[in-house]
C-alpha cells in the first residue's frame, strides 16, 4: 500500500492523481462532472470510480489496455484524499464516506478524507512559513470561498465559507453566474432601448457579446432567449432524435448557461466589448463580496488578508486578467493579501500532500 489517491470531484470534470510516497505523480485520469449535490450518491460513485480506475490504469507498467477493477481485490492505498463539490455538510460526508470506502477499500478513519473541493486549494498555508490563515477561491463552473488556519502537526482548521449555493441560488463568480449575467443585462438593455431607444454603438471589426450570444443559439430576436434559456431539461428516458431540432435543446438548462462564459470572456478581453467588462465586473464584484465576509475585523472567525494567502482556482480563476479583476477590487476594498496562488492542479497537490504528511508521521 504504497499509493495515494487525490480526486477533485467538480461540476464540469473529475480530476484523479495517484502519487507514489515519494510524492511522484504514477498515474491520473479525467472524468466528467462530479458534483454531488446535483448527481446524488450512485452516479457521483460512479464518475469517482471511472476516474480513479483509469488512474490507476497508467500506473502499471506498460499501462494496462482496461481500467483497473474497483474495488480492489486487495489493499492498493494507503491514504485517500476526495475534495467534492456539493458537500456542504457533516451528513453529506457520512453519506459519502462509506460508499468510498468499499470503492477503494480503506477503512473509514484518518486514511480517508472526505471534504468540500475548497479544502484542496488551501494546500499552500502548508507551504509558506510567512502566512497564518488562507482564504481559497473557486471560480470555475461554480463559486464559493473558504477560510482556514493551520492547526498544530500541519492540518488545516476550516473557519468560515460563504456561497457554493448551486447555480439556482448562487455561485457568484463562477460560469453559471456569468452566463446567467450576461443573458440578463443583454435583455436589460433591450429592456431601457424599448423606452429611450437604442443606444449601443456597435464595435468596428469586432463581435459584440450579444452577437456572439445570439448566433450561439442560432436567434435573431434578443427575447427568444427567454424561451431557450427556460426550456424544460433534455429527458433522459426520451432523447431528442429530431436533426431540425436546436442544438441548445440537448443540453440542460444550467449548461446553457455555462457555456456562455467564455463568449463573456472572449468579448471582454479580446473585444473590449463594454457590455462584457461590465458583466464580468458584476461577477467578480459579488465574489468579492462573499471573500470580504470571511475578512472581517473583529468577529468570531475573521481572518486577515495581509496575514494570509489567497488560494484561486477554476477555469475561470485561471484567466489572469480575471483574476485580477478580483484583486484589484479586492485592494481598493483595504484588503491586499501577503500572498496570491493560483492551484491549477488541485488533485496533484492534494496526493503529494498526503504523501509528505505520510513521510513526516513516520519521520
Amino acid at each position: 500500500m504504497s499509493l495515494f489517491l487525490c480526486v477533485d470531484c467538480g461540476g464540469s470534470k473529475t480530476s484523479a492523481v495517484i502519487c507514489d510516497a515519494s510524492g511522484e505523480v504514477k498515474g491520473r485520469a479525467l472524468g466528467g462532472p462530479s458534483n454531488f449535490a446535483y448527481l446524488g450518491i450512485d452516479a457521483f460513485v460512479d464518475a469517482v470510480k471511472v476516474a480513479t480506475s483509469n488512474a490507476l490504469k497508467t500506473c502499471v507498467s506498460p499501462a494496462s489496455v482496461a481500467p483497473v477493477a474497483l474495488p480492489p481485490s486487495e489493499p492498493i492505498f494507503a491514504a485517500a484524499w476526495l475534495g467534492v463539490s456539493g458537500v456542504d455538510s457533516q451528513a453529506a460526508i457520512d453519506k459519502i464516506t462509506p460508499a468510498i470506502s468499499a470503492l477503494l477499500g480503506i477503512p473509514a478513519g484518518r486514511n480517508l478524507i472526505v471534504c468540500n473541493d475548497t479544502h484542496l486549494l488551501a494546500a499552500p498555508l502548508q507551504m509558506h512559513d510567512d502566512v497564518s490563515c488562507a482564504v481559497t477561491c473557486i471560480a470555475g463552473t461554480g463559486g464559493i470561498v473558504v477560510s482556514f488556519t493551520q492547526v498544530e502537526g500541519g492540518g488545516l482548521k476550516e473557519m468560515g465559507r460563504v456561497g457554493g449555493w448551486g447555480w439556482i441560488l448562487g455561485d457568484e463568480g463562477g460560469g453559471y453566474h456569468v452566463g446567467r449575467e450576461a443573458v440578463r443585462q443583454i435583455l436589460i438593455r433591450s429592456d431601457i432601448a424599448s423606452v429611450e431607444g437604442p443606444w449601443e454603438v456597435p464595435l468596428k471589426g469586432k463581435e459584440t457579446l450579444q452577437t456572439r450570444i445570439l448566433e450561439l443559439f442560432g436567434l435573431t430576436d434578443v427575447y427568444e432567449l427567454l424561451t431557450a434559456i427556460h426550456l424544460p431539461d433534455p429527458s433522459s428516458t426520451n432523447p431528442i432524435t429530431d436533426p431540425n431540432v436546436p442544438e441548445y435543446m440537448h443540453f440542460p438548462r444550467e449548461k446553457r448557461l455555462s457555456q456562455l462564459a467564455p463568449l463573456v470572456f472572449a468579448s471582454a478581453f479580446e473585444d473590449k466589448d463594454p457590455l462584457a467588462i461590465n458583466v464580468l465586473k458584476t461577477t467578480s464584484g459579488l465574489l468579492v463580496d462573499q471573500i470580504c465576509i470571511l475578512l472581517k475585523e473583529n468577529t468570531l472567525k475573521g481572518v486577515k488578508a495581509n496575514e494570509g494567502v489567497i488560494c484561486f482556482g477554476g477555469s475561470l480563476a485561471g484567466v489572469e486578467s480575471y483574476r485580477q479583476m478580483l484583486l484589484d477590487r479586492l485592494a481598493e476594498l483595504g484588503h491586499v493579501f501577503k500572498r496570491i496562488e493560483f492551484v491549477d492542479d488541485a488533485a496533484a497537490v492534494g496526493a503529494k500532500g498526503l504523501a509528505s504528511t505520510e513521510r513526516a508521521s513516520k519521520a
